[in-house]
């Protein structure tokens, strides 16, 4: 008999997939493999419940020879050990990122006289409406705040996108790229200060209180189902700061970054050319422990953010602040440099690696912009934050827009440039 593979990677079964199930049938026996949890947030979406409770969902379903794990997004490992005659998928892969992987078993398929089953993908209300209730479930607060930690244990390195409205929440949730034979996408947001204040037009010193800065939170979480990780700049008072920790915890977010340093905020990247002021490490520390005895749930993180190698403090200060930090319950170490080159930052995380394996360390290269997501594994890092990249990005576009609108009088000369609006408004799913 022929040997037919589909995979599946969804927290529910629906009448899509009995339908392929129907088809493939039709060709042979059925093997079905259920996409690694790994693999699952590297291209689709972070799944709401185990992977041993979606095996077991697979396992239950009638007219299926096998079940197996399918550990990577592309086939290559499934189709070298099973050797399907068939493979069978909804034909929604034949465009779109998802083209890669169907690129990936065509080709692999071809070396030995395969085939791809293309079935048309089912659309239907009922299967619309499980789908918005799948999102939904993984927007709630109380599945999105654990999502960090959990992308932590599953991810190489955690890659977080600065937000700072709804659409640019729209973009880091659904941009996926396909790139030298794999897919890819961002698995978390920074909800930067920095960008949150320039989008107000206002400077970036703390001017933004709380309350608007929880509004640009709610215009994020409302339409995305990342988790969130908000810059809280130094923290403020520490009897303000354990209110703060409160409001973001029951919000949903998954972590809040503060950094060490007191008085009227100034842009790290200034460094000693205005004037900055390190906290004490004993001050820090009790702002640290007050806001972990606020938390009600194992789940938030609050992360610190050590400043000294931007102050020109030295190294063992950072890593002394550093020690401190985790003493007082700092559930990540977030180590910051101004240098061109990423050689200070590896030499902080190898160190700090050798002595403490467990923490995460969360890194924002902006300065040493060459440095690989591969380089920073490799020295310990968990956590790599592009953190103002939208935003340097939208304003020389928006700005020479208006520039020739101006000069020529008219909108032509800048349309080639544009996307179609129909484009960005299909990144918005109506209820």
């Amino acid at each position: 008999m022929k040997r037919v593979y589909t995979c599946f990677c969804t927290d529910m079964i629906h009448d899509g997939h009995l339908n392929i199930i129907r088809e493939a049938r039709k060709y042979g026996e059925l093997i079905i493999g259920v996409l690694s949890d790994e693999a699952m947030v590297r291209f689709n979406r972070f799944p709401s419940v185990s992977f041993e409770e979606r095996f077991r969902m697979v396992q239950q379903l009638e007219g299926i020879s096998e079940v197996v794990v399918q550990k990577e997004i592309m086939y290559d490992h499934v189709i070298g050990e099973l050797k399907p005659d068939y493979v069978i998928h909804g034909d929604n892969w034949k465009t779109g990122a998802m083209k890669a992987i169907r690129d990936n078993v065509e080709e692999l398929l071809s070396a030995y006289g395969g085939q791809i089953i293309d079935v048309p993908y089912t659309y239907s209300e009922k299967v619309r409406h499980l789908d918005a209730n799948m999102r939904e479930k993984l927007s709630m607060p109380e599945y999105r705040r654990k999502r960090l930690k959990q992308l932590i244990g599953l991810c190489p390195i955690v890659k977080a996108l600065e937000v700072h409205s709804g659409l640019t929440g729209l973009i880091a949730e659904k941009t996926i790229v396909a790139y030298q034979g794999e897919l890819d996408q961002f698995d978390a947001m920074w909800i930067s200060s920095l960008c949150d204040s320039t989008a107000k037009g206002k400077p970036d010193i703390e001017l933004v209180d709380s309350t608007s800065r929880f509004r640009t939170i709610d215009d994020v979480m409302e339409v995305t189902t990342k988790p969130v990780i908000f810059d809280g700049d130094t923290g403020g008072l520490t009897e303000h700061f354990v209110y703060l920790v409160r409001s973001l915890e029951r919000m949903g977010v998954s972590a809040v970054i503060i950094e060490d340093k007191t008085g009227l905020k100034k842009n790290s990247l200034f460094g000693t050319e205005v004037v900055q002021t390190q906290d004490t490490v004993e001050h820090f520390c009790e702002k640290i422990a007050a806001g972990k005895a606020t938390q009600l749930t194992d789940e938030f993180m609050i992360i610190a953010r050590i400043e000294s190698l931007i102050l020109e403090q030295g190294m063992e200060d950072a890593l002394n602040r550093a020690r401190a930090y985790v003493k007082a319950g700092a559930d990540g170490i977030m180590i910051h440099s101004r240098k061109k080159d990423p050689e200070e930052i590896f030499q902080f995380c190898d160190l700090f690696r050798g002595e403490n394996q467990e923490t995460p360390l969360v890194v924002v290269p902006t300065s040493f912009h060459s440095v690989t997501e591969a380089e920073l594994a490799e020295h310990g890092v968990n956590i790599v934050i592009y953190a103002n990249q939208l935003t340097r990005s939208a304003f020389p576009a928006m700005e020479e827009t208006a520039r020739d609108i101006l000069r020529y009088h008219r909108a032509e000369e800048v349309d080639a440039r544009l996307m179609p609006i129909k484009n960005i408004i299909s990144l918005i799913e109506e209820l």
